[in-house]
C-alpha cells in the first residue's frame, strides 16, 4: 500500500469523562484487526491488559496484530514513527489508526496537527470524529462543561453508551438534545461497548470500500434548518450552552464568486473562530462546471475538494454550520455579500437601462 495512493483512514475517538471511550475501544481492538491506537495518557487508561502482548517503550503489540503508542508531545512525531516502524517491518502493518482523546479534550487541535503536516498528510486521512456520550450523566455533563458540548457538536458519529442505566426518559431527552446540537451526527446505541466496527468507519466524505464521494450522505443538509428559520428573540441564558449554539443552513441559488467566498470563510475562521464549531459545503463555483466541497472545523480550513459531477440535479451552493453565540442571519448575509451572489442576483432582476 503506497501513501500517495491510499492514506491509511484515522479515527478521533473522543467523549467526555467516564462516558466510555476505553470500554469501546478494548471491544475495537479485538473486532478491528491490524488498528494502530494511539492514547494521550497510556499508563492512565485501563486497556485490558490480557490485550498485550508485549510492552517496548511508548509502543505496545496487542492481540489481533494492533499496536497501541503514547502520543508523546505532537501528534505528527508519533504518526510519523509509526509508519515509519510500519514500513521497516517492526510492527504489524496496521490499516487504520484510532486515537483516543483524554476525557476534556477539544478536538480541534488534535485535527489542526492532522491537516497541517504535508508529511502526515500525505500519509493518514481523518475518516471521522466519532464522540461517546453517557446516557446516564450526558444531561448534566452538557449543561456544566462546554468541553462535551463541543465534542458532541463536532462529531461525525454519537456512541450513546450506557442506555441500560438510564431511564427511558432521559435516553429519549438526550436523543433529542443531541439531535438540536449535531443533526447530522446519527446516533448508535453502545452497550457494554458492543459495537459493530461499520459505525466508526466511512464517516468522511469519502467511501473507502467503493473509492467514490458520498457527498449527501456526510452533508445531510436536509436535517438542519434554513438560517432564516432560526429564532431570533430573547435573551439566552448564559449558563445553557444549548440556547447558545445553533445548527442551520444556507442556501444560494447563484454561482459563487471563489475569491469572495475564500474572503467569507478566512473572516470566520480568522475572527470567528470560537464561534464556528464546524461547517460542511457544497459549491457551485462561477465559471466551473464541477462542484468543490468544503469543509471546517473552528479556524481551521480543510482543502478543498473538487468533485467529478454534482451528486444530484440541484446545483445550488448548499452550506451547513453549527455554531456558538453567531447569528445565523449574519452568517447567511456574509457568505451572499463577499461571494457576489447578492451583487450578481441584483443584477439579473434589475432592468436594462434606456438607450
Amino acid at each position: 500500500m503506497s501513501a500517495p495512493d491510499a492514506p491509511l483512514p484515522i479515527t478521533l475517538l473522543t467523549g467526555f469523562l467516564g462516558s466510555g471511550k476505553t470500554t469501546v475501544l478494548n471491544r475495537l481492538v479485538r473486532t478491528l484487526p491490524r488498528t494502530a491506537i494511539l492514547m494521550n495518557e497510556f499508563g492512565a487508561v485501563a486497556l485490558d491488559h490480557q490485550l498485550l502482548q508485549k510492552m517496548e517503550g511508548p509502543i505496545a503489540l496487542l492481540s489481533g496484530g494492533c499496536v497501541c503508542c503514547t502520543i508523546s508531545g505532537s501528534l505528527s512525531p508519533t504518526l510519523k514513527n509509526l509508519w515509519m516502524a510500519r514500513q521497516k517491518g517492526d510492527i504489524p502493518p496496521f490499516e487504520r489508526v484510532i486515537i483516543e482523546t483524554t476525557g476534556i479534550a477539544d478536538p480541534a487541535p488534535v485535527l489542526d496537527n492532522l491537516l497541517h503536516d504535508n508529511w502526515v498528510r500525505a500519509r493518514f486521512r481523518l475518516d471521522g470524529v466519532v464522540t461517546t456520550v453517557d446516557a446516564l450523566f450526558g444531561m448534566g455533563q452538557l449543561d456544566e462543561h462546554f468541553e462535551a458540548v463541543k465534542q458532541v457538536a463536532v462529531a461525525d458519529r454519537l456512541l450513546l453508551t450506557k442506555t441500560d442505566l438510564a431511564p427511558a426518559a432521559t435516553v429519549a431527552a438526550l436523543r433529542e438534545r443531541l439531535a438540536a446540537l449535531n443533526p447530522a451526527a446519527d446516533v448508535v446505541t453502545v452497550t457494554h461497548g458492543a459495537l459493530d466496527p461499520a459505525a466508526i468507519q466511512n464517516l468522511g466524505l469519502w467511501n473507502a470500500e467503493t473509492r467514490t464521494p458520498e457527498t449527501l450522505r456526510w452533508l445531510k443538509p436536509q436535517r438542519y434548518q434554513p438560517a432564516h428559520a432560526q429564532p431570533l428573540g430573547g435573551r439566552p441564558r448564559p449558563d445553557l450552552h444549548d440556547s447558545r449554539i445553533q445548527a442551520f443552513s444556507v442556501v444560494i441559488d447563484a454561482p459563487l464568486d471563489r475569491y469572495g467566498l475564500q474572503s467569507a470563510l478566512s473572516m470566520l475562521t480568522s475572527f470567528r473562530a470560537e464561534n464556528l464549531l464546524r461547517f460542511k459545503a457544497l459549491v457551485n463555483l462561477a465559471g466551473d462546471d464541477k462542484p468543490v466541497v468544503l469543509h471546517g472545523v473552528q479556524h481551521i480550513l480543510y482543502p478543498e475538494v473538487r468533485l467529478d459531477a454534482w451528486p444530484d440535479d440541484d446545483h445550488r451552493s448548499r452550506f451547513v454550520f453549527i455554531v456558538r453565540d453567531l447569528d445565523p442571519g449574519f452568517v447567511e448575509k456574509l457568505l451572499a455579500d463577499f461571494s457576489g451572489a447578492a451583487r450578481g442576483h441584483a443584477a439579473a432582476v434589475m432592468p436594462a437601462s434606456p438607450a
